[in-house]
């Protein structure tokens, strides 16, 4: 199986049933007409380039119809970043992978300030050049049946990559994570098997498909289901999201903490009546948030875990099987163990370790990167440089990146704890972090972030409460805007060098 074969299926079988509601445009999408669209779209991408094929369009049915029509092409979609430096991550993309064209928008160029890239091909030339044979021609294609639709496109395999993805980069260069039919399909299966949904759901699409978690929950998974996918262009329009999911009746909403909470804050009651399920994940979902939903809409977030790496989900909670602060039980079909962050030796239930993980669903190796194939790949176990522990009763509990722990006077100390107490500690609307920075005698110290100041010394009394002293931040530095990469996720490469900056130049 392939994700072209599963989407033609789907669309055959759900035919009249409404794909695609595009809350920017105002279209309304059925099944058969996508599959339409899409044939008639993947004649004309057929005329560039064989292999990689850029893709820099916001969440649209353009969007969703232009990544399908590539994939039945053979060609495989990369997915490009347009959140910030656009023009230098097409260039870069191009260069690291050795291709010309990005399908792009003359649209969202404008809305961007995004200077014109040589390769650049705009969505709106090519649809107006859609001629009225071809029309037909593609209507000829679209009645066959799916056995006669699947032989007028390129044979595929299971294991052809199906996408090019970029890892976040929060802490370091990105990665190019290639991905195949299987991956994903797997992963859609596998989350299958932890939660319900199907035919008759309606999912917002409102993650941006250059991350994996929109790409696969926001346009795969709900397409090769019979599902209907409402896509907003931007997961920051917080108003705009919240009446989407009220007249949409939207079921099944997917999020980083960051958006749930300018959704929740913006949302009206009655707003998240018709939702199902509400799934977070990317990072750590803070107990205020989970409050939040409930006391103002009854509604329970489930939180969840995954990597680019792994289609993303690795775990998630169901509603019948739910631990708060945990991210669930691992998927049916993926394998993870713990182990030790030195030794490599396995490590016991309870014990926090590096958080490896194996199945389907893994990608088989980064692309054109040896020295991090070498590192992360191990006989078919993924090193997510995540730290974590499984419970007796087979919940897994993220507590960090690797990358934010270091060890302080001969003990080892979580950044992401430490940022929960602090989190607690500062007033409400004061956006924190905490990051290390070097220092001559003790190697390292730890420096909280605040966006506005606070009263240190009242901070601190209240931190020390839940930390010991060789834990507590040694300074507070204020930056007003602490920087976020597109997922709403805190940008801590960015982040630590300004730290830096500013306690070298204090």
């Amino acid at each position: 199986m392939t994700l072209v074969e599963a989407f033609v299926r789907t669309a055959k079988t759900h035919g009249d049933r409404l794909a695609i509601v595009d809350r920017l445009t105002g279209h309304r999408v059925s099944y058969k007409h996508a599959l339409l669209r899409s044939l008639i779209l993947a004649r004309k991408l057929e005329g560039y380039d064989p292999g990689f094929l850029g893709v820099m369009i916001p969440n649209t049915a353009g969007a969703i119809l232009t990544v399908i029509a590539a994939t039945m092409t053979g060609r495989t979609p990369v997915m490009i970043n347009y959140s910030s430096g656009a023009a230098r991550n097409c260039q870069d993309a191009q260069r690291r992978l050795g291709f010309r064209t990005i399908v792009t928008s003359r649209a969202l160029l404008a809305k961007i300030k995004c200077p014109e890239v040589d390769g650049m091909v705009f969505l709106e030339d090519i649809a107006a050049s859609v001629s009225l044979f071809q029309k037909v021609a593609g209507s000829i294609r679209a009645t066959r049946s799916v056995d006669g639709v699947l032989a007028s496109l390129p044979t595929l395999s299971a294991d052809d990559k199906v996408v090019i993805l970029f890892t976040s980069g929060s802490e370091r260069s990105p990665k190019v994570v290639p991905l195949t039919h299987r991956n994903l399909l797997a992963n859609i299966d596998g989350v299958h098997g932890m939660l319900e949904f199907g035919p008759g759901d309606v999912v917002l699409g409102n993650l941006p498909y250059f991350h994996v978690f929109g790409f696969n929950t926001g346009l795969w998974l709900p397409l090769t289901n019979g599902m209907t996918v409402v896509t907003v262009p931007s997961p920051l329009e917080y108003r705009a999201i919240c009446a989407a999911i009220r007249d949409e009746r939207v079921t099944m909403l997917v999020g980083t903490p960051a958006f749930l909470a300018g959704y929740l804050q913006k949302s009206e009651p009655g707003d998240f009546e018709s939702t199902k399920l509400i799934v977070t994940g990317a990072d750590k979902c803070p107990e205020s948030l989970r409050q939040g939903y409930w006391e103002r809409h009854r509604r329970i977030l489930l939180e969840g875990y995954g990597t680019t790496e792994t289609s993303p989900v690795i775990s998630v909670n169901s509603p019948d099987r739910n631990r708060p602060g945990s991210v669930g039980r691992v998927l049916p079909n993926v394998e993870v163990r713990m182990v030790h962050y030195e030794t490599g030796d396995p490590c016991p239930t309870g014990a926090i370790g590096r958080i490896l993980a194996k199945g389907p669903s893994v990608m088989s190796g980064y692309f054109d990167d040896f020295e991090a194939n070498a590192t992360r790949m191990q006989r078919g176990w993924y090193d997510t440089q995540d730290m974590g522990y499984m419970d007796e009763d087979g919940y897994l509990w993220h507590v960090g990146r690797l990358a934010r722990f270091l060890k302080i006077g001969g003990e080892m100390v979580s950044l992401v704890h430490v940022e929960d107490v602090l989190e607690r500690a500062v007033p409400p609307g004061v956006v924190c972090s905490v990051v290390e920075v070097p220092d001559a005698a003790r190697g390292a110290r730890i420096v909280a972030v605040v966006s506005e100041a606070v009263d240190e010394r009242e901070v601190l009394r209240q931190m020390g409460g839940e930390l010991p002293n060789f834990a507590l931040p040694k300074q507070f530095v204020v930056v007003p805007e602490i920087p976020k990469m597109s997922s709403g996720k805190i940008d801590f490469r960015t982040l630590t060098e300004t730290v830096r900056g500013l306690v070298r130049h204090a």
